[in-house]
């Protein structure tokens, strides 16, 4: 896909890796409906690029805040990318939180993301070609302890997009599902922070991050896994998950002690 010829509905615009797509964006000529609960952070890009960058409060939970993307989708005459980076996180053990919190998180990370594909496919579907991208994470892909139902909420995304891909393969939509390593965004709280730096574990840019989500946007990809040796410990633990589980369980004692306190919501708004 070319960028420039891109007509996108972008979730978590505001904040981290959201934020930073959205400026790749709209510095490569798209024509960019911000949507997240917030406008702050995107005034410096609504100003720098007024012609071609708009933004919707919506919480996307809720249907009809759903219904008013679409009417702005449809507004700009269609779209043909559709790129859902809003997310929650916690760190916490599982004992720790709230139902209230599990329900939040597992509604705007998987609950939203199938509903808002779901309302704007017609307008995809109408496009010579177009994407839909699903933000997941490499706990996608390895249930990591300290964060069981944010992994519960993005392995179900990376099913998703795996299904809605078949699911399209006569069509003209792609589907492409991005799994970032950590990531140096708001979204990360001090004890996350705290865990990433006792690992040692590598943390990326917001900007790089999406930087390789718009090339593998332009280069038609049906999955990106950012980051080494994230992408070695992937294929390990679908290969051979005991020799994972032995790993982690050496881990289990610092994040027990760094989770005692549990997080707040943390939102890619």
């Amino acid at each position: 896909m070319r960028l420039s010829e891109a007509r996108v509905v972008l979730t978590g615009a505001s904040g981290g890796i959201g934020l930073a797509i959205c400026e790749g964006l709209c510095a490569s000529g798209a024509q960019v409906l911000a949507v997240s609960r917030h406008r702050q952070a995107l005034e410096p890009l609504l100003a720098r690029f007024a012609h071609n960058l708009c933004w919707v409060d919506a919480d996307l939970t809720f249907a009809s805040d759903r219904k008013k993307v679409l009417a702005m989708a449809q507004a700009m005459g269609g779209i043909n990318l559709l790129i859902n980076a809003a997310g929650v996180n916690h760190f916490a053990m599982l004992e720790q939180l709230d139902d209230s919190e599990i329900h939040a998180l597992l509604a705007v990370n998987i609950g939203a993301p199938i509903c808002l594909t779901k309302t704007l496919l017609p307008l995809l579907r109408k496009a010579k070609s177009a994407m839909v991208v699903n933000v997941g994470s490499t706990y996608g892909s390895i249930g990591y302890p300290g964060y069981a139902s944010y992994s519960a909420s993005k392995f179900a995304l990376r099913g998703f997009s795996e299904a809605l891909r078949r699911e399209l393969a006569d069509t003209s939509v792609t589907v492409l599902y991005v799994a970032p390593r950590a990531t140096r965004t708001a979204m990360n709280s001090t004890a996350a922070q705290a865990l990433n730096d006792a690992l040692k574990s590598s943390v990326d840019d917001p900007q790089t991050v999406a930087s390789a989500v718009l090339n593998a946007i332009a280069g038609d990809r049906r999955d990106l896994y950012l980051g080494w040796p994230e992408r070695f410990f992937v294929r390990l633990n679908s290969l051979l998950p005991h020799l994972v589980d032995r790993g982690l369980r050496k881990q289990l004692p610092l994040i027990r002690r760094l989770s005692q306190k549990p997080d707040k919501e943390h939102f890619k708004p």
